[in-house]
């Protein structure tokens, strides 16, 4: 798909989102033919004529400056993260067309980062880029996320250099969806955060990939990704089963690294006093543990066995066992 079909699709997606009530226009028990507002409906609440908004939603966005588009975000009643969307499809819509996709040198973490992941005492921390490549990780984030370096879908099979990728984790390896108990709005969330790193870095080889893999192979992923939704990933809440501490609720933080354009820090903490609390501090026992102390442990309720302890700091890809076809479809 190119830069005109997503802006396209992308301001139709969002125009069906918004009722003619939502925009403060009088419906009069009229039977309409689309959902949400008319292309004139959308051109009189920016101020522009409907031919001019005709062209725009067709992707003729080359050009149009920024109060315009702001004018049409309000219009539809874009949030934040729709909002930047627009904005970086109209930025690379107005790139050089003459600039080619070429994949993207390995992405290391800085020094100073991991002795700050390391330094992170009671916290799990990761590293990410915008594919939800997990580049680094403190003992303790290894630690939750065992699953995901464990995958052999989330590795890949003799793809020598390959990080461990949330994404692959949870549309490819069926056992995510036990991992993740609200594993829907897991999904979801994933989809909306690569949507919008597309628009942020069009050319980017592995991303484009990536995305055609998981739109071949999961039939769930091309359905969301056709809807065009967007979020940014800062904080919240997020919902575990670990197979060693069973189940945890985690508060997560994320903190851009602005000097390492592209990657992120994403931090998990517990509720104090909570069972999750407890979850957490035995998952970080678990994990400061030789392997050899690890393999029978069990949690009280959850007994889980046969795990060795993940090492910390810079990711590194794992060997891999196998591939298995995603059940969640």
């Amino acid at each position: 798909m190119d830069r005109k079909d997503d802006i396209r699709e992308f301001l139709i997606s969002r125009r069906a989102k918004v009722s003619p009530g939502q925009a403060g226009i009088p419906s009069y028990g009229e039977l309409r033919r689309v959902p949400g507002l008319r292309r004139e409906e959308v051109a009189q609440l920016a101020g522009v004529s409907t031919d001019y908004y005709t062209r725009l939603e067709r992707g003729s966005i080359r050009g149009v400056s920024d109060s315009v588009l702001e004018a049409v975000a309000s219009a539809l009643q874009l949030d934040v993260a729709e909002r930047a969307h627009l904005m970086d499809l109209a930025r690379t819509a107005n790139a050089p067309s003459s600039r080619t996709p070429r994949r993207p040198s390995q992405q290391r973490v800085r020094p100073g980062v991991l002795r700050l992941l390391d330094g992170m005492t009671g916290v799990a921390g990761m590293v990410q880029n915008g594919r939800g490549d997990v580049l680094a990780g403190n003992l303790l984030g290894r630690a939750l996320y065992s699953e995901v370096f464990n995958s052999a879908v989330s590795f890949g099979r003799d793809t020598p250099g390959r990080l461990p990728n949330q994404a692959r984790y949870i549309f490819l390896d069926p056992r995510a969806g036990d991992f993740y108990p609200d594993w829907n709005a897991i999904a979801a969330i994933m989809v909306a955060m690569l949507r919008l790193e597309s628009g942020r870095n069009p050319h980017d080889r592995a991303l484009n990939e990536l995305v055609g893999e998981l739109t071949t192979r999961s039939g769930l992923f091309a359905a969301l990704w056709a809807g065009h939704d967007v979020r940014i990933h800062t904080k919240g809440t997020k919902r575990f089963h670990h197979p060693v501490a069973g189940d945890l609720s985690l508060q997560y933080e994320t903190l851009d690294l602005p000097g390492d354009e592209g990657q992120a820090v994403f931090t998990f903490t517990a509720e104090p006093g909570s069972a999750s609390e407890n979850a957490l501090a035995f998952l970080a026992s678990w994990a400061a543990s030789p392997p050899e102390e690890t393999t029978q442990t069990a949690t009280a309720g959850d007994p889980a066995g046969g795990s060795t302890a993940p090492v910390r700091s810079q990711a590194q890809p794992g060997r891999t066992t196998g591939k298995t076809e995603p059940s969640h479809d």
